[in-house]
């Protein structure tokens, strides 16, 4: 008869939480140089983690997802705060995009709670790659387009686009700067101010995912330190370091040049693709 895994060592649960605390810094200077909230950070590790322990491992993808939206609440929710002294979350840009983004992240976050552990893992993959090549090979990203100036959202972007930016950010965890920040590149906007409006766009995704995931889970994906499919620990770890570093990292953001910035956001990304599928 195999053996029975035991309980985790102090030793273990330090370094967890040290790892944690780790990522949980990295993903406070992402959320406020790149607009992610921690996402593309928060999921890989999380996933790490709880793909170890034998009682949740089942539903590691999900609770890995459900964890990173819980910390994005937070972690956007004090990016804006400290981004609307700047002067670079233009209302224009804001609404009515971010009702239409609420509006998919409804049903993201359901699709997502039944979806097969597989399926989730891998959509994920798909959407960083893609999205690395779109950035690389279409113009308008790397470097800005200079054709007069920043431009207006039409219509079927804001409608049909922010529901379908809510769907796949709620869906996969990751609060749809990928998506958000290249859209507003494309429109003209420095990468200061692209980052600085996902923050915001990306709260109705952290907010009602959160909200699904908390009182979805059941048998193996839930437990004494989980709400649903969150990792309460996890999250608190994540938290610590995070919020200490958006304080710190505000004071620099919009200091880095333009065509740097752009390059570090897509260095990030392809980092955080490498994670899952070595992983």
């Amino acid at each position: 008869m195999p053996a029975v895994p035991g309980p985790p060592t102090v030793e273990e649960v330090l370094i967890e939480i040290s790892v944690l605390l780790g990522f949980g810094c990295l993903s406070g200077v992402t959320t406020v140089l790149f607009g992610f909230g921690g996402g593309f950070v928060t999921v890989p590790v999380v996933y790490a983690f709880a793909l170890a322990e034998p009682e949740h491992a089942l539903g590691a993808m999900h609770v890995a997802v459900a964890t990173s939206t819980a910390v994005m609440v937070v972690n956007a929710g004090s990016a804006t705060l400290a981004q609307l002294r700047t002067g670079r979350l233009r209302r224009d840009y804001l609404w009515p995009l971010l009702a239409f983004i609420g509006l998919g992240a409804v049903l993201g976050s359901f699709a997502a709670t039944v979806a097969d552990e597989s399926v989730l893992r891998w959509l994920f993959v798909a959407y960083l790659a893609l999205t690395i090549a779109d950035s690389v090979v279409r113009k308008g990203f790397v470097s800005r387009r200079d054709d007069g100036g920043p431009r207006a959202l039409g219509g079927i972007t804001t409608t049909a686009g922010g529901t379908g930016i809510g769907a796949v950010a709620s869906f996969l965890g990751v609060g749809g700067s990928v998506l958000t920040v290249p859209l507003m590149r494309r429109k003209g906007l420095p990468m200061a101010d692209a980052a600085a409006l996902a923050n915001p766009l990306s709260l109705p995704v952290a907010v009602i995912g959160t909200a699904v995931y908390a009182f979805a889970a059941t048998g193996t994906a839930s437990g004494a330190a989980h709400l649903g499919y969150i990792d309460l620990v996890a999250a608190g770890a994540l938290l610590c370091g995070s919020l200490p570093t958006i304080a710190v990292t505000r004071r620099v953001a919009g200091r880095i040049p333009d065509r740097a910035h752009a390059i570090a956001y897509l260095a990030l990304l392809a980092a955080a693709l490498l994670a899952i599928v070595v992983r």
